[in-house]
This record gives C-alpha cells, sequence and structure tokens, in this order.
C-alpha cells in the first residue's frame, strides 16, 4: 500500500491507500485521449492506455506524452470496449494494481471523482463499484427521454439477469474493481463488447462479490454516444435472457440448493405444461364453439396460479440474498 495525499479529506481516506491504476480502452479517442490523461489526478500510480486498434493512432499520441505512469497496449485488430478492459486488466495485475479504475476516452467521466468511486472499495464496503446517474432529477433533464426509458428498461432486466436487485444504470462505465475479485473472474465468461458491463455484473455475482452504486450527476449533454439505446433493447435482452438462466442454473443447483432451487425446479415446468394444456383447451373450445366445464378451466387455471407463486416465493429468496452492499 502506498501513502497517497487525497485533494478532498471530506471522504476520510484511511493513512494508508491502495496502489491504483486507471484504465482507458481508446477507439477513435485520439481528439479528447490526451485531455483526459491530463485530468487524471496524481495519486493514480498507473494509467493505462489500450488502443482497440484505434484508427486516430491514440497510442502514438499518448506516448508522445513521454509520461512515466503510462502504459500502453496496443491490439492489433478492433476487440470492443469488453476486449480492451480485459487487456488493461491484465496489464493493471502485472503492475500490482490493486484497485483498477475505468474511464473512458471521451472526457465525459470527470476524473475527480474517482475518489468517490473508490471509496467503497477502500473501506471493505465493496468489491465494484459503479456510477449511477438516476438520481439527480436536475441532471437528469439533459438526457433524453428515449435514453432514460431505455436505460431503465435495460436496468430491470439486468436487475434479474445479474440479482443484484438494488442496482440502476447498468450501461454506467464509469467503474472501479479490487484486483482480488479480477482475479477470481472467467474472462471467458465477460463479453468484449458494449455488453462488457453487464456481463460483469453476472459473472460477480456468481462470486457473491458486493457491488455499490455511486451517485454522480448526469453529464449527458447531448454528445454522439456510440452505444445505442435502440440496438440495446434488441441485442440486449436475449444476451441477458442467457445470462440469467446461467446464473440461475449455476447459483441454485450447482452451488447451491435451497428452497428457492425447490421453488425453481416445482414451478417453471409447471407454468409451462400448464400454460400449454390451457392454450389448447382453448383453442378446441375456438374449433369446436363448445365452453369448456368449470372442472377443467380450474384444473388448467389452479397449477397455473400455484407455478407463478412458487415462482415469485423463488424470486423473494433471490432479492433477498442479494450480496450486500452499501450505496454512497
Amino acid at each position: 500500500m502506498r501513502n497517497h495525499q487525497f485533494q478532498n479529506p471530506s471522504h476520510r481516506f484511511p493513512p494508508r491507500h491502495p496502489r491504483l491504476a486507471a484504465v482507458i480502452p481508446c477507439f477513435r479517442g485520439g481528439s479528447t485521449i490526451v485531455g483526459v490523461i491530463k485530468k487524471i489526478p496524481e495519486y493514480v500510480d498507473h494509467i493505462i492506455v489500450v488502443d482497440d486498434k484505434c484508427p486516430d493512432n491514440s497510442a502514438d499520441l499518448v506516448e508522445s506524452l513521454h509520461n512515466t505512469k503510462v502504459s500502453v497496449v496496443r491490439h492489433s485488430q478492433n476487440k470492443g470496449v469488453g476486449g480492451a478492459m480485459i487487456s488493461g486488466f491484465k496489464k493493471a495485475l502485472e503492475l500490482n494494481a490493486e484497485i483498477i479504475i475505468k474511464i473512458d476516452a471521451d472526457g465525459q467521466m470527470n476524473p475527480d471523482n474517482i475518489q468517490k468511486l473508490i471509496l467503497p472499495l477502500i473501506q471493505n464496503e465493496a468489491d465494484y463499484s459503479k456510477g449511477n446517474r438516476f438520481t439527480d432529477f436536475k441532471s437528469l433533464k439533459n438526457m433524453p427521454s428515449v435514453r432514460l426509458l431505455g436505460n431503465s428498461a435495460l436496468s430491470f432486466m439486468l436487475k434479474a439477469a445479474s440479482g443484484y436487485w438494488n442496482l440502476m444504470d447498468p450501461t454506467n462505465g464509469f467503474i472501479a474493481i479490487k484486483a482480488e475479485t479480477i482475479q477470481q473472474l472467467d474472462f471467458s465468461e465477460i463479453a468484449e463488447d458494449y455488453f462488457f458491463e453487464s456481463s460483469m455484473l453476472i459473472a460477480l455475482n456468481l462470486q457473491n462479490a458486493m457491488v455499490s452504486d455511486v451517485y454522480f450527476p448526469a453529464q449527458y449533454l447531448g454528445e454522439h454516444s456510440s452505444l445505442s439505446i435502440r440496438k440495446s433493447l434488441i441485442t440486449f435482452p436475449p444476451r441477458l435472457l442467457r445470462g440469467l438462466i446461467r446464473r440461475i442454473f449455476l447459483k441454485y443447483f450447482i452451488y447451491d440448493f435451497n428452497m428457492a432451487s425447490v421453488y425453481f425446479l416445482l414451478g417453471i415446468p409447471t407454468l409451462v405444461a400448464s400454460s400449454i394444456w390451457g392454450a389448447l383447451e382453448w383453442i378446441d373450445s375456438i374449433r369446436t364453439n363448445r365452453a369448456r366445464p368449470a372442472g377443467t378451466i380450474m384444473l388448467v387455471a389452479l397449477p397455473i396460479i400455484l407455478s407463478f407463486q412458487m415462482i415469485l416465493h423463488a424470486i423473494g429468496i433471490d432479492i433477498s440474498s442479494n450480496p450486500s452492499k452499501r450505496t454512497f
């Protein structure tokens, strides 16, 4: 641990602080990357710029700074933000960093907020922290309504897929993570594209990692975003569904077996079978123009109601088993 002098004493940092590394994935960031590096506070020990086959030759611009803190990782082909971050994580571990922060190269993240972002990790209140812009109503007025509603929809889907039911703003890329937590992750399960943040949360839940939202004002001022919410609402749900199924299977049938496992095991097949039976009876009723007797209706409806209740109970257990976190 190194003893850093932080600029803002109000955060009450302990006298000894972890070695910090900032990872900046860069693609088409040639016009802003130098400015971002210059704004990173002195207490950050290492700055790792990952040139993800950037057409702007960002790596050359960064190396021209001759900053001894800066390391450059070059990709021979574009891998995406997740692929760049995986390379950055590996480099940070080589440099013995203890906390790794992700900062985008477009200048939309304020490096002065790093102190607040890493506070939950330093105080051992979390293993991973992420920004959350969804608490400042005045700042959110600057965010287009389509983007705001899209983020809300994605947040709900990610809550179910990741198991972190109390998190918001899933596409927020301002994150910090402990090195020891990274070492427990299987990088093959981390998405290399813009699904990176979502796949990280799903993987972290399987490690029972504590995750904290850290509130920052929304800084979306109408600038172009390379992540399309409309496209995300089309491409993300199938991947979130696969992540949900994998997480439920591993967490409740491989790593553990509890009442949620029983409810899922009984509730889901019963709901599917009863729904199919009910649909077939309904179709036959229309085809023959004959109403089904009350007994048949009850035989279909009762299993559907009971199975739905079992699934709700399983979801309740899943929510209550969320790794404990503190909001900052």
